[in-house]
């Protein structure tokens, strides 16, 4: 179950659309771990399918060097203190806030479809 949990959540954040959306929840519901592994684990996961991912969209050029450098440090300032902050809360508050990101994630995606088809 491990491996295609591992590969499908590959797919997806190698098209960029989040990989932890599909990983979090399966290693919850499917490998049994806390809500605070499934998340140490994704962390641990994104770096060589981010490093394989920016390779190839690097050579395709689809990088914008000036705003990946701005959101790149922008991005570790908040990772500070959002991982700070994880640490400190329960599994269950933790798996809520993460449920909720999703929904609103969700909404969001149906709403952008709509606007799109019309």
């Amino acid at each position: 179950m491990n491996v295609l949990i591992g590969f499908v959540s590959g797919v997806i954040s190698g098209m960029g659309i989040g990989g932890g959306s599909i990983l979090i929840p399966a290693l919850v519901f499917f490998s049994h771990a806390s809500q605070h592994q499934a998340q140490a684990v994704n962390l641990y996961y994104f770096i060589p399918t981010a490093v394989v991912s920016l390779i190839i969209h690097f050579k395709n050029r689809q990088i914008c060097a000036k705003v990946s450098v701005v959101m790149a440090l922008f991005g570790l300032i908040g990772a500070y203190f959002g991982s700070s902050l994880a640490v400190k809360l329960s599994d269950s508050f933790l798996a809520k806030i993460f449920a909720v990101f999703l929904f609103i994630v969700g909404i969001m995606e149906i709403i952008n479809a709509k606007k799109n088809e019309g």
